[in-house]
């Protein structure tokens, strides 16, 4: 998947080429290099089935809940930035973008000095998504700028910390406070944890610049330091899988920081041979950056039996389940997955975001659901530690659509035949066949006639839609199926923006 066997060819050839076109076509190889992971971040990677069976298990349970809440809260929302990436030095839009790049980073590395979230209630939070049909929480305990949302021992960089106004408060242990408000409304719970830390001295060392998100030194000459940062990850993410409760998901995001595959590290090391042979050291050779994910994750599932983990964009048996971004993928798909998408337009707060209509929100669940997926919404908390009220209306939108149609949602799987026109179909452990008509914008009443090809009932098989306790009458016709809806139903549907009908054949 990474590795074009032409590439040691390529390289040995560059030995006998001179200097100057040594770095022009070895500058090409980095590149073919930078498009081998970005292919990596795809989510058609081979998916490996975790052989844990109580991990087997909980993947079934959590693709039975199908719809989970995210949240992405840190210091960050003071500003109403995106997530870290302000302190990235990347020439990237979502990285800072101003004149002094060192300033601003020393005035975010001292948000948490004004982060003082005295509004916070995660039991409002709780109740709210339970009523709008969430079923699991992911929750950002630490995101990439290292800023530590529950109460680490490795440093104090963190929500409780010595410079924290929020610190005495009794909800000062963020995580413990989510993860225990979510747990009594019956909810799965998910870690979100950053394997890159910026704010980490073991990770971005402070003798050297940092040009980029990745590991600022030489790993080669100064594996202590690596060694450091893994223990320093291990630690932490230990106390998460210790103190906090049984967790159900760790959710991995990070995944430049990862292994090199084995074609991918023979590729690197070519290249950095050729460039020392040559004299020439300072281009960045792709680099081995393996934190002992197998080791972690065998010691804390001792603890957390069946967790299921999600090591994001690093292909391998710790990637239990696929996680596209902001995007539905286009077929049904024949492995656990799940749609991470924002409410809003970010990840995190932002001050003048708008969300998306409710309408949209179960239609995308909808198309989710029909191909063997799961949405995982992510709402950004402000600094204050509240939600939006626009929030609490959509989610409030999205529980009444819920209260009616959950059961084509809840414990159905895809299938492969997942569409027709305005049609989603999913599919019920009983065999029962559930069609999701997609009303447009602004329609408001059910078409008087439906008809359906994809789906072939038995004679004597029964149709009502959801929300209305009668049977509605069918027929053939030529390929499709044909459902009459009687002008009661027409006029006043039992939900909005989309209606359900349970085919039980």
């Amino acid at each position: 998947m990474y590795y074009n066997p032409n590439h040691k060819f390529i390289a040995n050839k560059l030995m006998k080429t001179s200097y100057s076109n040594t770095i022009v076509t070895a500058a090409c190889l980095l590149s073919m290099v930078s498009l081998c992971q970005l292919k990596a971040q795809e989510p058609q990677g081979t998916y490996h089935a975790p052989d844990d069976l109580l991990v087997r298990k909980k993947l079934e349970q959590w693709q039975d809940v199908k719809f989970g809440l995210m949240m992405h809260w840190g210091a960050y929302s003071i500003l109403g930035v995106v997530e870290s990436w302000s302190i990235c030095a990347e020439d990237e839009p979502w990285c800072y973008q101003g004149v002094d790049y060192t300033g601003y980073k020393q005035e975010y590395e001292k948000l948490p000095e004004n982060f003082n979230p005295v509004m916070f209630d995660p039991s409002r939070w709780a109740k709210a998504a339970r009523d709008a049909g969430m079923r699991y929480v992911v929750f950002s305990t630490k995101h990439h700028d290292g800023f530590c949302m529950f109460n680490t021992s490795t440093t104090d960089y963190k929500i409780t910390g010595s410079k924290s106004p929020f610190r005495n408060n009794p909800k000062a242990d963020v995580t413990m406070e989510v993860f225990d408000a979510f747990r009594s409304e019956g909810f799965m719970t998910g870690a979100y944890f950053s394997k890159p830390d910026w704010h980490c001295e073991y990770f971005w060392w402070p003798k050297f610049s940092t040009p980029d998100r990745n590991v600022n030194y030489d790993i080669g000459r100064h594996p202590e330091q690596w060694q450091k940062f893994v223990e320093y990850t291990h630690r932490q993410i230990n106390e998460l899988a210790t103190n906090y409760g049984t967790l159900d998901i760790l959710w991995l995001d990070g995944g430049w920081v990862r292994p090199l595959t084995p074609q991918e590290q023979l590729f690197s090391q070519t290249l950095d041979g050729l460039f020392r042979e040559r004299g020439y050291t300072q281009l960045k050779i792709p680099q081995n950056q393996d934190i002992k994910l197998d080791v972690i994750v065998d010691s804390i599932r001792r603890k957390q039996p069946g967790l299921i983990v999600v090591d994001r964009f690093a292909d391998g048996k710790y990637q239990d389940y696929f996680t596209p971004e902001q995007y539905v993928p286009s077929e049904w798909l024949p492995y656990p997955w799940e749609t991470c998408m924002t409410l809003g337009g970010s990840w995190s707060y932002s001050r003048n975001d708008s969300y998306k209509p409710a309408r949209q929100i179960i239609h995308v669940l909808a198309d989710i659901v029909s191909k063997g997926g799961n949405l995982l919404l992510n709402i950004g908390p402000g600094p204050d530690g509240t939600w939006r009220p626009d929030v609490y209306d959509r989610l409030r939108e999205i529980g009444s659509w819920m209260k009616v149609n959950s059961s084509a949602i809840y414990n159905t799987r895809g299938m492969k035949n997942f569409s027709e026109g305005k049609f989603r179909f999913t599919q019920g452990t009983d065999g029962q066949v559930y069609a999701i008509y997609l009303a447009d914008e602004g329609e408001s009443k059910v078409p008087a006639r439906l008809i359906i090809t994809s789906v072939h009932p038995s004679p004597g098989s029964k149709i009502h839609l959801l929300g209305y306790n009668k049977l509605l009458k069918w027929s053939i016709i030529g390929n499709g199926l044909c459902i009459n809806v009687p002008e009661e139903i027409r006029k006043n549907p039992p939900s909005e923006f989309a209606w359900t009908f349970a085919i039980t054949r």
